[in-house]
């Protein structure tokens, strides 16, 4: 590293895809400030969506984004081609690499002296713990498993080797370090990722009440367990309001009774609105940090959660929300009431002061001073 001690060191940001602006994609944008020179390259660019977010950035993207638009909209059929396609970044120009991966991008070649930082989101879900729900889900049996399986065993096996060509790990949550370990056998650093924060300041009106719906706000895949809560609120009767777009829409729509509305897309400022005037927030499924539940917190909401992953090291029991313990309908549903029920306890001060742990600026700060301080220095 002596190279990095006599000149500013050359930095790249490698992502996964850039198709959708979720809780990985605030990582990036909060990397990108911190390196607004480094280039981002990705698998998959969609432009119209995401040039909004990062305007000024120098996008580089894998041979993938050159195919047909309808084979880079199925990105699950392009997966056994994920692999050599970040292979082929060329990186050799570059000092110090971050990856910002929940699947492909800690797969990158780099130079023996290049050092490559992981921000790890969680290990590929859908070839390690997730891998037979993803078969139930994407309704993948008979012959179809038996040609898949063998692409499965591949990839498994490459992404176990990728995650070797890592230097440093970066963990999302004390969950996901575990997982890193289990999975690859590495030891991680542990940085919380950025929430916006600001924006439950800024929107800080106590003259504003509070209406009588809860909210979800989430990309609607099967894995996110939104049909959980739609079967819960049917029988409970309360108004819910899901924001959020995915392929499982159709499905949890046509599951819905009328006290569930389903708004899609909305923009920062209509999001902030929801999260002001939401009752409480809920969480129905597993997530290794949930970084919707930490904004929802920052507007002083109380959140129900699933008791896994990333949301106990965010939720308090009891200070700042609740938890349920199976994801079935009926405990969920029972955890609502208990919300309920102990709402007049909860203290927004101290609720939206646990969210303040997870600032962008703290999230920068940390990141900053790991590269800048530990690294380079």
């Amino acid at each position: 590293m002596s190279t990095l001690q006599t000149k500013k060191p050359k930095i790249a940001i490698v992502h996964d895809f850039l198709t959708y602006f979720g809780g990985a994609e605030q990582v990036l944008k909060s990397l990108h400030n911190l390196y607004p020179e480094a280039p981002i390259y990705t698998l998959l660019y969609n432009k119209k969506k995401m040039k909004q977010y990062f305007p000024e950035a120098k996008i580089r993207t894998s041979f993938l984004n050159k195919l047909p638009k309808f084979w880079r909209k199925r990105k699950k059929y392009l997966l056994p081609l994920m692999p050599t396609a970040v292979e082929t970044f060329d990186l050799r120009d570059f000092d110090i690499v971050i990856s910002s991966s929940s699947s492909f991008a800690k797969g990158i070649i780099t130079k023996p002296k290049t050092t490559h930082i992981c921000y790890c989101h969680t290990p590929t879900r859908f070839l390690w713990d997730w891998h037979l729900n993803y078969l139930k889900e994407n309704k993948i049996k008979g012959i179809k498993k038996v040609l898949i399986l063998p692409i499965l065993h591949y990839m498994r096996m490459w992404d176990k080797a990728a995650s070797e060509r890592v230097d440093y790990f970066i963990a999302n949550s004390k969950n996901t370090a575990k997982r890193i370990e289990k999975f690859y056998g590495m030891k991680s650093e542990v940085i919380y990722p950025p929430c916006d924060i600001k924006r439950g300041i800024q929107n800080d009106d106590s003259s504003v009440k509070s209406e009588d719906y809860f909210l979800i706000i989430s990309r609607l895949s099967p894995y996110k367990k939104i049909d959980i809560a739609v079967e819960a609120f049917n029988k409970l009767d309360f108004p819910l309001i899901i924001i959020g777009e995915g392929e499982d829409r159709k499905r949890l729509e046509n599951m819905a009774e009328k006290n569930i509305k389903f708004l899609g897309f909305q923009s920062e400022k209509k999001l902030a609105e929801y999260y002001q005037n939401c009752q409480a927030f809920i969480f129905p499924g597993e997530d290794d940090f949930g970084i919707t539940a930490v904004e929802a917190m920052s507007f002083g909401k109380p959140v129900l959660a699933f008791r896994k992953g990333g949301l106990k090291e965010t939720v308090i029991e009891g200070e700042t929300g609740e938890f349920f313990d199976d994801a079935i309908p009926e405990i969920l549903a029972d955890g609502v009431r208990r919300l309920k029920n102990n709402y007049e306890k909860y203290d927004s001060v101290k609720i939206k002061n646990q969210a303040n742990k997870f600032s962008r600026e703290n999230f920068e700060d940390s990141m900053k001073k790991f590269i800048e301080e530990d690294l380079i220095s």
